[in-house]
């Protein structure tokens, strides 16, 4: 081999040399962030805007327009979010289909919110499988804050269980004495609840829960569940169901004249959407918990975060129900996403979103009850984690006691 050779080839290996390194101080290019391109940031989400929990819809009109307004404001480091957001119906099977058109057509770099503890069910093992963000599911299953076991997923409610720990505990505490009857939907959802419940009542649970009648999504009326759970003669009515048959529950048992002290779970205690169709008469003294300011509580009226919403509301979304915290609700989820995005910066590789979704330290999104501040890390993915009960007084909730 010649000098001049061996140089040459010197010269070469330098220069390749000198190219990786140069590469290595590069920021990531678009391959390395799918769903990612120098103007925008798409984000994938299915939904109920039919179906039997349509009502649920409008978290994802609020979480629409609360991109409009990040995206008025210059977006996310000058990228605007595009948000992909299908309808599902509350089907499983439809959540699977728009959901694989996401991944794999839209190509988006997460999945946001998705409605539902069955339809996140039916995901999480797929999104987890192609190591796509399924962010802030819209659930409260403790399977969704499961790291170990699903690195991929985060849900942003309280969980479940939980919540029905703490309906449990405050029978025992205020109703020692009660019999207890449960209407539940008739999957994970509403058996987890359940499940939490008898957790709650502890070792008096067999003795206290003298009746349980489930319902489907697909039943018109949950009418004669509620004349048999009466006849038990239950002196504590738990109503673990979503909108439509939350409100159809609550009005049969005004109806046929039940009046039992009534606990009403979390997803359904929305004033416009459950308690008004109810009645009000009907709806008067039943309790609930809560993570979300009500808006139309005014304790709230003069708190920044609410003048910041009402404003907010009046600007994007105009037709949506200020008297709703499904609103609220959607407007914080939404801006906890939005958290994540700027504290990711420049690298929204997948799997920097998920190592920012794990790092929030005392956040606390706007419309949160005060007290509660989002706190995750890489061996916790619980979000939401505190609750407050409250009483219904015919026009507003009210909160009492201290969070759980």
């Amino acid at each position: 081999m010649t000098s001049r050779t061996s140089s040459a080839r010197s010269a070469v290996k330098a220069t390749i040399i000198g190219a990786f390194a140069f590469l290595a101080t590069q920021p990531l290019m678009a391959a390395d962030m799918p769903g990612v391109t120098d103007t925008e940031i798409r984000i994938g989400n299915t939904t109920a805007y039919s179906g039997p929990a349509s009502a649920y819809g409008t978290i994802a009109k609020t979480e629409q327009a609360y991109f409009d307004k990040i995206n008025a404001e210059g977006g996310i480091n000058g990228r605007k979010i595009v948000f992909m957001s299908y309808d599902d119906a509350y089907s499983p099977p439809k959540t699977v289909e728009r959901t694989r058109q996401l991944v794999e057509r839209d190509e988006v770099l997460a999945v946001f919110q998705t409605l539902g503890t069955p339809a996140n069910t039916a995901i999480h093992k797929y999104l987890n499988g192609r190591e796509v963000p399924h962010l802030f599911a819209s659930s409260g299953a403790k399977t969704f804050t499961n790291p170990e076991d699903y690195p991929w997923t985060f849900g942003w409610n309280p969980t479940l269980e939980g919540e029905g720990t703490i309906y449990g505990r405050y029978i025992l505490q205020e109703h020692p004495d009660a019999t207890v009857a449960v209407l539940y939907q008739n999957d994970d959802y509403g058996r987890e609840v359940l499940e939490g419940l008898r957790i709650g009542l502890g070792d008096k649970a067999d003795d206290m829960i003298v009746a349980t009648a489930s319902y489907e999504t697909s039943d018109p009326t949950v009418d004669s569940q509620v004349v048999s759970l009466k006849s038990s003669g239950a002196t504590v009515f738990v109503n673990i169901a979503t909108n439509k048959a939350a409100a159809q529950a609550i009005r049969k048992a005004h109806e046929i004249d039940w009046t039992p002290v009534q606990l009403l779970n979390s997803v359904a205690n929305s004033v416009g959407a459950v308690m008004s169709p109810a009645g009000v008469e009907a709806s008067k003294g039943i309790i609930s918990a809560a993570y979300i300011k009500d808006p139309t509580d005014p304790t709230w009226a003069d708190a920044p975060d609410m003048k910041e919403w009402t404003a907010f509301m009046d600007q994007y979304f105009p037709d949506g129900d200020k008297n709703s915290i499904l609103t609220a609700y959607g407007y914080a989820a939404a801006n906890t996403l939005v958290q994540v995005l700027e504290q990711a910066g420049d690298d929204l590789s997948r799997e920097n979103v998920i190592r920012q979704a794990a790092n929030l330290k005392d956040y606390v999104p706007p419309m949160l009850l005060p007290g509660i501040a989002v706190n995750t890390s890489p061996e916790d993915y619980g979000v939401i984690e505190n609750m407050q009960l409250m009483k219904f007084n015919g026009e507003r909730w009210e909160l009492f006691g201290d969070l759980y």
